[in-house]
């Protein structure tokens, strides 16, 4: 397939494909659904906000993706040309505000006709509490976190520009192309030194030694794992559940104690992802009495601007590991997350699931078979524009939806609130692996061991750990 409807087609990236099988082999087609809203205490102009959507539409292609099927059965991707559907309205007033959420999820768990139709929906919404925003729902294979929040914050710019002439608004910086990003990936895809060089470490990493899985609860787990396979020394777990069932757990840290850590994190050249990893990892050395830790990182790939502006999902998920003795200082943990951290970056282009392969291979792991109990992203990106605070004190609130599914057992997202840019701790989890209770559990003692490390960062994690 060459075009499609008279647009030209393109293979899917290697971030798309890894959503692509994740929905494919799902029974919840709408596991892939991102769903929030963003609303604001001002009385808007809906209007003039509805051809902000269609503006904001014009400006980021991947709001525009459409996928096609050859005779062969392989999904391409195309972009049209202009987006004309009608953005809804929806008034919740008078509504509570429990089934407001209810009916913002629903919407968030119906999935989208894979082929030749529309990715997302945006609708314009007024809250039982006064706040007026939008809702916006998009399938993962068309964008990620840090391409939706540039998009809610180009919408809410071309609002304020033309709303507040007086304000003195600068007009929103114009989207790059999703296009000329997407053939420079599937360039480097397509074969180069680059690409080359990245499968060598990797394959070097991976080969060097064997990772243990640590749970969450400890090391029950493995334990059982081992009995299965009658094996003492077995170092993986099987983590995959036939109930794909999900939910959210969502824990506020007040802006006072959030900022103490970004204070820390910029004070000691650390980023706060860093920070979130090492208090993650000595969690589960606590729990597991284990220096040798893997979980789950992601990478945003949007190290330049083109890269940051030209939507589309570029998320890129590895394991991540480091080896921290309990003599080690807090700090000296820190650092060997860093320069972990910094080495993933340099190879993060690689195809995460040629990664899963290769070690699934090398180590003979089943399907299903991990080291990674649970998987962490970190969106630095905040709603609270310092721009529109010309525009005086004006209240925003944000808040993700529940798509009902969940491709994998723990995933905690960390991000910023809009008012007040505190650190929002949001664990989507698989309800039949994972309780409320436990992530109550898990939180706290990672909160503890944050500020403990951030107060005394020379004790030794050893310390830490007994202390908390």
């Amino acid at each position: 397939m060459k075009t499609r409807k008279g647009y030209k087609v393109y293979p899917l990236t290697t971030a798309q494909k890894l959503h692509f099988y994740y929905q494919k082999y799902c029974p919840k087609k709408q596991v892939l659904n991102i769903g929030s809203y963003l609303a604001i205490q001002v009385d808007l102009d809906f209007d003039l906000l509805k051809q902000c959507v269609y503006t904001a539409y014009e400006r980021c292609d991947s709001m525009r993706l459409r996928f096609a099927k050859d005779k062969e059965g392989e999904t391409y991707q195309y972009v049209v040309k202009k987006e004309e559907r009608d953005i809804e309205f929806f008034d919740f007033t008078g509504w509570a505000m429990e089934d407001a959420k209810k009916l913002l999820d629903d919407w968030t768990a119906t999935p989208f006709e894979k082929y030749d139709a529309p990715q997302n929906r945006v609708v314009m919404i007024k809250l039982p509490d006064g706040f007026q925003g939008l809702y916006m729902v998009v399938d993962h294979m068309t964008m990620d976190a840090q391409s939706v929040i540039p998009f809610f914050k180009d919408i809410i710019e071309l609002y304020g520009y033309q709303k507040y002439p007086d304000a003195e608004l600068e007009y929103p910086r114009e989207m790059a192309s999703y296009i000329k990003q997407l053939e420079k990936d599937l360039a480097y895809e397509a074969g180069t030194p680059a690409k080359r060089r990245d499968a060598q470490f990797f394959e070097k990493l991976i080969s060097s030694s064997e990772p243990i899985f640590n749970g969450i609860d400890g090391p029950a787990s493995l334990e059982e794992e081992r009995r299965k396979e009658n094996n003492p020394g077995f170092r993986a777990v099987t983590v995959v559940s036939d109930n794909v069932d999900s939910n959210l757990s969502t824990f506020h840290l007040e802006a006072d104690p959030s900022m103490r850590l970004l204070n820390f994190c910029g004070e000691h050249s650390i980023s706060m992802t860093c920070l979130l990893l090492m208090g993650l990892r000595t969690y589960l050395q606590k729990e597991n009495h284990e220096k040798d830790v893997s979980l789950v990182t992601t990478v945003a790939r949007r190290a330049t601007l083109t890269e940051k502006y030209s939507g589309g999902t570029r998320i890129h998920c590895f394991p991540f590991r480091t080896i921290v003795p309990e003599s080690d200082s807090f700090m000296e943990g820190l650092y060997k997350v860093r320069d972990g951290q910094n080495q993933l970056f340099r190879h993060a282009n690689y195809d995460p699931v040629e990664y899963y392969r290769f070690r699934s291979e090398y180590y003979h792991l089943k399907p299903g078979q991990t080291y990674e109990p649970l998987s962490l992203t970190y969106q630095p990106l905040t709603m609270k524009d310092k721009g529109l605070e010309r525009l005086g004190d004006i209240k925003y609130r944000s808040e993700r939806c529940n798509n009902g599914a969940a491709a994998h057992n723990l995933y905690l997202t960390v991000s910023h609130r809009s008012e007040d840019n505190g650190l929002e701790f949001c664990f989507e989890y698989q309800t039949g692996v994972v309780s409320h209770e436990k992530l109550e559990y898990i939180y706290y003692y990672l909160c503890k061991i944050l500020f403990e490390g951030i107060v005394n960062p020379e004790k030794t994690v050893g310390e830490i750990i007994a202390a908390v």
